[in-house]
């Protein structure tokens, strides 16, 4: 089956919910008229379906493969070509910089190309994924000289970038980097040390890969306060600005992994390897944040993208499925029995993967807008307007890559379950997607290190409940504009009533936090899944208000697409949002009932 870009939805999301359609009124994105943005949406599309996906089961089946003699991995047949049209189509440079050849387009774009693409290729988006947090952290952080060498084939997409953080000994906590930084007479910096798990840490789909590396200085204090961040090429770029010597850092080994197989992720061992500081020394790791968030929003668009495929792919099946007769009576009596979209049950999972897609589609887009206006407020150097920017983002970055990759793997589950044992079969790749989205909810930070983030760091630490107060007075204030209408009134009140619980929930974590500081974790997943199911309610019932208005004055779409919407949430609401109140209850639970137990008695053996 093809995939189908969700061109109506990300249209009526991004013009209607949003206000994308106005995007070319900020002066940093004159460029960026509806009409470019409908063209952006379905080129995309078609570069997704015929390009990408052909390469996405072929490269599942093979692999990459390693050469320890040469030590270079080789990726999938048709990788290198479906990267190169990729780059030849400047996907790549969308909204890169202007003066280092990027065409300085919204992140809202970028965002509608990297799902389509976690669609149909999630392994094959990894390559050019990460290098847009190699050119951000440059960007932001790096010298003229440094940006000026890099920038460029970064943005072109002549060269790919990494993230070079984890290594054996530690991955959460940084604090216990060793990988050294030595400094050179010239300037210059010899690395030395090993890093695990660096995604696209080699392959055969560009001539240089660019390494975006923490590690310490001599003398550097300990912990994350002295940890700096280097950029370090495989080849360092000759005195015209292309490729040079080979530097001394090689892939010492691939990972064998569940899914994402066509992505390299290496072992990678730097021995007195040429690096350049990225930043002022000892504050590597703030650089990198500005790698880490862009990362982890990436990461979340992976919990979306498979969700929108298997829905897609499951709803079709459905359709076609034939299994006993509706408990309701014939649906097709010139068949031997009705297809499975008559069934209830196959309705809930189909109707529950619907909600993930679309409702974490535009939770995605509705951040997207923030990180727009976040770096209008840069562009114009309005520093009060970018850090406002800046943190409701920082406060959202969390629940998205927490929540939405786990609800990401729900639906992908969900679709195996519909094709029954055809799931579970190799060849309809549905248990690929599964495979696949597992991943998302583990790496840039597990999904307990983003609940920690959002709970410990975000709400008690630097706001003391603030982030919470100021974000359910948005959505309070959204849902009183709607008790007017009957259509929208119960949702509207369902959601007053849980701005209020949350902020409630809050105080209580906060206080008993206060006696108790294993609260803050063992709360902090049921805070962070409430938060997301809150957040999300509150953007399917923003989808609703505009369906309700396009249906009472007319719009762009059908009529069935609206009543859709409706319908959607009427189902969110119902089913999927009382769920909600499940990780209320969790989270008020006492940590005793977790470390109450020793270790040892944990054990039901021996």
């Amino acid at each position: 089956m093809q995939y189908q870009a969700p061109a109506n939805d990300l249209r009526f999301l991004l013009f209607d919910v949003l206000g994308a359609d106005k995007l070319h009124e900020l002066e940093k994105y004159a460029d960026a008229t509806p009409d470019l943005i409908s063209a952006v949406i379905d080129e995309a599309g078609k570069l997704a379906a015929e390009v990408i996906q052909p390469t996405n089961q072929v490269g599942d089946r093979q692999g990459c493969s390693y050469d320890p003699e040469t030590k270079l991995v080789k990726t999938p047949d048709g990788f290198k070509e479906a990267y190169q049209k990729f780059v030849e189509g400047g996907w790549t440079a969308l909204d890169a910089p202007l003066e280092y050849g990027g065409q300085g387009l919204p992140h809202t774009l970028k965002f509608v190309v990297d799902e389509m693409v976690c669609s149909t290729n999630l392994s094959l988006g990894m390559y050019p994924g990460l290098t847009h947090g190699a050119i951000s952290a440059l960007h932001a952080h790096g010298s003229d000289e440094l940006k000026k060498i890099y920038l460029e084939k970064l943005i072109s997409g002549e060269w790919t970038g990494t993230m070079c953080l984890t290594e054996p000994q530690c991955g959460t906590d940084l604090g216990q980097v060793k990988t050294k930084a030595e400094p050179q007479a010239d300037g210059s910096y010899r690395l030395t040390g090993t890093k695990i798990f660096i995604s696209s840490g080699d392959h055969d789909l560009t001539e240089n890969i660019v390494h975006i590396v923490l590690a310490r200085l001599p003398d550097a204090p300990k912990g994350t306060r002295g940890i700096s961040l280097f950029i370090v090429p495989k080849f360092l770029p000759d005195s015209h600005g292309g490729v040079g010597e080979r530097n001394a850092v090689v892939c010492g080994s691939l990972e064998k992994k569940m899914g994402i197989k066509a992505s390299a992720t290496c072992v990678l061992n730097f021995d007195g390897a040429t690096g350049y500081l990225i930043g002022p020394e000892n504050e590597g790791l703030n650089c990198m944040f500005t790698f880490m968030n862009t990362a982890r929003i990436g990461t979340a668009i992976q919990g979306v993208g498979p969700a929108e495929l298997s829905y897609q792919w499951a709803l079709a099946y459905a359709k076609d499925r034939r299994s006993m007769r509706a408990l309701s009576g014939k649906k097709e009596p010139d068949q031997v029995a009705d297809s499975l979209i008559h069934h209830a049950d196959v309705r809930r999972m189909l109707l529950t993967q619907k909600a993930i897609a679309e409702g974490g589609r535009a939770m995605l887009y509705y951040a997207a807008r923030l990180a727009d206006h976040m770096v209008e407020g840069f562009t114009e150097g309005d520093k009060k307007k970018a850090e406002k920017y800046d943190d409701k983002l920082g406060f959202l970055t969390p629940i998205l890559k927490g929540f939405l990759t786990e609800l990401g793997c729900e639906a992908a589950n969900l679709g195996v379950q519909v094709f029954g044992g055809h799931g579970y079969i190799r060849e309809h790749g549905m248990e690929q997607i599964v495979r696949d989205t597992r991943i998302a909810t583990l790496y840039e930070g597990t999904t307990g290190i983003q609940a920690l983030d959002l709970l410990g760091r975000k709400v008690l630490l630097m706001t003391q409940g603030g982030a919470v107060r100021e974000f359910t007075l948005k959505i309070a204030n959204f849902a009183r504009k709607h008790l007017a209408d009957k259509r929208l009134r119960p949702w509207a009140l369902e959601l007053l009533k849980l701005t209020g619980q949350w902020n409630l929930l809050t105080v209580r974590i906060m206080l008993a936090a206060r006696k108790d500081r294993d609260v803050v974790s063992s709360a902090a997943y049921d805070f962070l899944m409430y938060s997301g199911y809150v957040t999300m309610a509150y953007i399917w019932l923003r989808q609703a208000a505009v369906a309700v208005d396009k249906l009472d004055n007319g719009g762009e779409e059908s009529e069935g697409f609206y009543r859709a919407k409706l319908g959607t949430t009427e189902f969110y609401f119902e089913r999927l949002l009382p769920r909600a109140q499940s990780h209320a209850a969790s989270m008020l639970s006492p940590s005793k009932n977790l470390m109450q137990l020793d270790a040892e008695d944990l054990a039901f053996t021996g």
